[in-house]
């Protein structure tokens, strides 16, 4: 299935720390800051993801799936590397930058743990595309090698085509799971969207990236009309399965 690039927003004009490069950006304190929180809040996802995927794999029903999981795991952590020796070369650990979101999201993936593989693709394909969507978001304000660092790493690993094939077979097979499928994608949806709100709130430099200052242009209208593009996304995924949103 195929994504792209940058949100409708990204179409305009980039101003701001958007028409800089990172060097330039990254003179002011503050706007380095909420990137090096934004970098690391995502590298603590990816890793996540990795581990996530690898586990979830032990729930396949056949070697392929098995396979194919596992080599989305491997994509997940090569996207992990990258934020890793990006942090790196910026001369932050990058165990220090990822150290408050750990809890956050090892909550969230606590909370959503699948009670079987289907379960496992469906949060793989509606959990991991709200959060893409939202570091999309975000993406647009950024300046130009960080924003091209963020939207390469959330590049579709294979989860989108793969989850949509395996799941409608399963409801085609037996109409049944569609109704517990989609309960849980609703409940994933609430969870990751709390999540999200929780990371921004406890992060200063995050929240003023998407309210106003570093930002240079977001305001508390323009936060709500994002979570209402990726409410609408998500909408879409869960058609794409064949399940009620």
């Amino acid at each position: 299935m195929e994504k792209p690039d940058e949100t409708p927003a990204a179409a305009e004009e980039h101003t701001g720390f958007a028409a800089q490069d990172w060097h330039t950006a990254s003179a002011d304190p503050d706007y380095r800051a909420a990137v090096v929180d934004l970098i690391g809040a995502l590298a603590y996802g990816e890793l996540a993801a990795f581990e996530r995927l690898a586990e979830d794999a032990k729930l396949a029903p056949a070697l392929e799936d098995k396979a194919e999981l596992a080599k989305m795991a491997s994509a997940e952590f090569h996207h992990f590397e990258q934020l890793r020796d990006r942090l790196s070369a910026i001369d932050v650990p990058p165990t220090e930058a990822m150290e408050p979101f750990a809890s956050a999201l090892d909550e969230f993936h606590r909370q959503t743990a699948p009670s079987d593989w289907l379960e496992g693709l469906v949060k793989a394909y509606v959990g991991d595309s709200i959060a893409s969507d939202f570091y999309r978001e975000v993406a647009v304000r950024l300046d130009s090698d960080t924003r091209s660092l963020v939207l390469r790493v959330l590049d579709d690993t294979g989860h989108a085509e793969f989850a949509v094939e395996k799941v409608r077979a399963a409801i085609e097979a037996d109409p049944r799971v569609g109704g517990r499928l989609a309960l849980w994608a609703r409940r994933l949806m609430g969870e990751a969207l709390s999540q999200a709100q929780r990371v921004v709130a406890e992060r200063d430099a995050l929240s003023t990236m998407l309210v106003g200052g570093v930002a240079d242009g977001f305001d508390l209208a323009e936060v709500g009309r994002m979570f209402s593009r990726i409410t609408e996304a998500h909408t879409k995924r869960m058609a794409a399965l064949g399940l009620a949103a």
